[in-house]
């Protein structure tokens, strides 16, 4: 195996360049999306991230290709929810919660017109 450094005079130089990290993937700020973490430059929040990979199936390599992303992104995205999971397991709790309760208090229109057609 060889090393990452090879020496030129006196100073070590790399010879990959240095690994990312994941903040430079993943941003929070009170502008975007209620400050909650996104991959940098997107709209694109961890919670939706991690919707689309675990709770509906999606790779992490299709992810990155209908939206764009460059892979490293994808899975620093992942790699922060790994580090913060309880909290944003807890946040897509809540927005579903919400979004539930917003759905019984709110019928649709339309729904109510066809079943009542349906009902004849």
């Amino acid at each position: 195996m060889e090393p990452i450094y090879h020496s030129d005079s006196q100073q070590q130089t790399p010879k990959y360049p240095p690994l990312a990290s994941i903040d430079q993937y993943v941003v929070s700020s009170s502008d975007v999306k209620g400050g909650r973490p996104v991959i940098a430059g997107t709209r694109i929040s961890i919670a939706d991230l991690v919707i689309m990979h675990l709770r509906m199936g999606q790779s992490l390599e299709e992810i990155g290709a209908t939206y764009d992303l460059p892979l490293a992104a994808v899975h620093a995205g992942m790699a922060y929810y790994y580090d913060h999971q309880s909290e944003i397991d807890q946040s897509i709790e809540e927005d579903r919660a919400f979004a539930e309760a917003f759905r019984q208090n709110n019928p649709s229109p339309l729904k109510e017109k066809l079943e009542a057609l349906a009902r004849g």
